[in-house]
């Protein structure tokens, strides 16, 4: 069996629901506190035991390669200075085996990951989307390696979200439940309304995919939104080979909008070290004022 030592990263996308701070700035370098979502992703490959990392990228994604690459001047001035803390943190983003190409035009998921094509050749590998950060005690990517060792097929990961949300997903229709938690899909639907949706299990980010999905990427027609979708694309290798999805129960982080982000920014914020403290009582002192806020005001009497 070949083993999963790849990744792909899509991060190629314009995003939009940023604005104005996107104009010029990868979305992916948006900080989590004090680090941009990117490097969550990257982290949890390499936790998983991922050894190569593509990342596909587009206009104004140049930070994100400089965000990896050495420099050379705050290196020295950190170590001259004798900050070896914030020296170990610059140095970690370095030692990373990691790859990149040019999305020159955002046609889609689908389209971004056919771009690693040269890059994966014939092994089996991952797809990691910037907009999902996971939280388990196995890192999510190990887990569906973890069911690679057993199914030697596609394996997609899912969760369970509010029924009214499935309009928003890829959804899967779950069919046998092979084992506890891991489907053997009957068919995948790209963002169907409520009253259409096979279940409440969505595709969440993470795919575990074979190399068979670049033949079928080739001649995937324009489905949603006028993209090449993925989602479509796995739909139809499913009928020539088994998919599977896993579904997740640990906690995940959508931070592709403005919400997510600053729900996310807040939780990892009373978990960070050095503003954990400060932050809670912001919020505890944040809370009082808004009660007060909400009071009904006394009448004013005349004199």
């Amino acid at each position: 069996m070949v083993k999963v030592r790849k990744a792909v990263i899509p991060a190629a996308g314009l995003g939009t629901r940023f604005l104005p701070a996107t104009k010029a700035m990868a979305k992916e370098m948006l900080p989590i506190v004090d680090k941009p979502t990117i490097q969550f992703i990257v982290e949890e490959a390499l936790k998983s035991g991922i050894e190569d990392i593509l990342i596909v990228t587009g206009k104004a994604k140049r930070p994100i390669e400089d965000h990896f690459d050495a420099n050379y001047e705050l290196e020295a001035n950190l170590k001259e200075k004798g900050k070896t803390e914030l020296l170990k943190l610059v140095e970690e983003t370095t030692d990373v085996n990691l790859h990149f190409i040019r999305q020159s035009h955002p046609r889609g998921l689908g389209h971004a990951v056919l771009q690693a094509k040269a890059f994966i050749g014939d092994e089996p590998f991952i797809v990691m989307l910037g907009d999902d950060l996971m939280e388990d005690e196995i890192p999510l990517t190990r887990q569906l390696m973890d069911d690679y060792e057993t199914t030697h097929a596609s394996t997609i990961a899912v969760m369970k979200v509010p029924h009214e949300d499935t309009s928003k997903y890829g959804i899967i229709n779950p069919g046998e439940e092979v084992e506890p938690g891991l489907y053997n899909v009957k068919d995948f639907v790209e963002k169907p309304k409520p009253e259409k949706a096979p279940s409440d299990l969505a595709i969440i980010g993470r795919y575990l995919l074979t190399p068979e999905i670049f033949q079928v990427l080739e001649t995937q027609a324009p489905g949603a939104g006028n993209e090449i979708q993925l989602t479509d694309a796995i739909d139809r290798l499913n009928k020539t080979q088994r998919v599977f999805a896993h579904q997740f129960t640990g906690k995940r982080y959508d931070v592709g909008d403005k919400f997510g982000f600053m729900k996310t920014s807040i939780e990892y914020g009373l978990k960070h070290p050095e503003v954990k403290d400060n932050l809670k009582e912001y919020i505890i002192n944040l809370g009082h004022e808004l009660e007060a806020q909400d009071q009904p005001q006394a009448p004013k009497t005349e004199k």
